[in-house]
């Protein structure tokens, strides 16, 4: 099936967090803006998946429902396998609402108030409140920047990972914001660190399907045994097909003892154990029959991305694009302008009326930056970038 992207779909009367007035107006003190900042496309999902939420809309009864399946558990396995190589047992799964919860979880269960975690800046911003809200210490080895390219300061990190107090490194893999596919070298060395000073590695992969041509992405727990052992996955197709909403992922953990603990938390101590019953419908959907979507729209988002490089060089001379390798998710800097990150947001929002991601909430290295979600239609995301180059002028 041929899919059209260039499509402008109505997300009115939709409660959208990205589009809905309310949403906007909750966000960002006003609904003038045109929004690019919220991490989901949009294009419609995959024909699969709207025709096996129909067949279950169908059925008339929306109860509870259950997710460990053969069904289920394969649609997931066999993804891995044949779009990763990556062989897993399906006991291995553990279901999760989301990352982001399931991130918050992990660090209870596997680190103790007052112990420390590593993550690289600028990264997703929830990494920050995970970890202090449920009082642990923050350890930032953040990336280093040069040339408009990102790369991982490792003598720091090996400084970071030897204190003693350190058990955790959430790994953000490919990155959001910056983009970055990190090398099998760089996570080997990354994963024989963290193995040296005993640190856990949680491996937030949720855009590991959404990766450039020109470049691989490589499964941490793919790596070795070792580092399979020692490595929490947490995966989701909602990026992937654009189905955050139905709130399905998937936490993989080789450990059977790691495992236990986890699910004792998220279960036992959280209660989270009946999955959305149309989230399960989707996920069966997208991994067995979304990969025809997939591949399109990744051509789709690439041409948006080469799109917005030709304009922002012709047209925005003092603004660096940061040439993505993954995600959809685009990395502009603005420092060369000189405003202050509450003037670039009040320029944003009030000049060129679009709204986006400031750099700074993703942390130390942010400042001046913003993140733009170019995953939609380009005529928009044109409307986008005229908007900001004639507020320049």
């Amino acid at each position: 099936m041929k899919y059209n992207f260039d499509r402008l779909i109505d997300c009115s009367e939709t409660n959208s967090l990205k589009w809905d007035t309310h949403s906007l107006k909750e966000q960002f003190k006003t609904d003038d803006v045109l929004p690019f900042w919220v991490a989901d496309m949009d294009f419609q999902c995959p024909q699969p998946v709207i025709d096996a939420l129909k067949k279950r809309v169908a059925k008339e009864i929306y109860g509870y429902s259950w997710h460990t399946t053969p069904s289920y558990l394969n649609a997931v396995a066999n993804w891995m396998r044949r779009r990763h190589k990556w062989r897993i047992d399906t006991d291995w799964i553990v279901y999760s609402p989301g990352i982001v919860p399931a991130t918050c979880m992990l660090i209870q269960t596997f680190s103790n108030v007052g112990e420390k975690i590593i993550i690289q800046p600028p990264v997703y911003y929830p990494f920050f409140t995970a970890i202090e809200n449920n009082g642990r210490k923050l350890l930032t080895n953040q990336l280093n920047y040069e040339n408009k390219k990102y790369t991982i300061d490792f003598d720091d990190f090996e400084e970071k990972a030897k204190d003693p107090l350190t058990k955790m490194f959430i790994l953000c893999s490919p990155h959001n914001p910056v983009g970055r596919v990190w090398t099998e070298k760089e996570l080997r060395r990354l994963g024989d660190i963290c193995l040296e000073n005993d640190v856990l590695i949680v491996s937030d992969e949720i855009h590991h399907d959404l990766i450039l041509s020109g470049y691989i992405h490589t499964l941490f727990s793919t790596i070795s045994e070792e580092f399979e052992k020692n490595t929490i996955m947490c995966t989701a197709p909602s990026k992937t097909f654009n189905i955050a909403g139905l709130q399905i992922s998937n936490i993989i953990i080789p450990d059977e003892k790691m495992r236990e603990l986890f699910n004792n938390t998220i279960v036992n101590r959280n209660g989270i154990m009946i999955p959305n019953a149309f989230g399960i419908v989707a996920l069966i959907a997208a991994y067995n029959e979304g990969e025809e979507w997939l591949d399109q729209v990744l051509k789709y988002i690439e041409a948006n991305f080469k799109f917005l490089k030709e304009f922002v060089n012709e047209k925005l001379p003092n603004v660096d694009f940061i040439d993505p390798e993954g995600t959809y998710l685009a990395w502009l800097d603005f420092n060369r302008l000189g405003m202050s990150d509450k003037e670039l947001r009040e320029f944003m929002l009030k000049k060129a009326k679009v709204a986006l991601d400031g750099g700074k909430i993703f942390g130390p290295g942010g400042e001046g930056f913003e993140r733009i979600n170019v995953a939609c239609p380009r005529s928009l995301l044109k409307e986008c970038m005229i908007r900001i180059e004639n507020a320049l002028i």
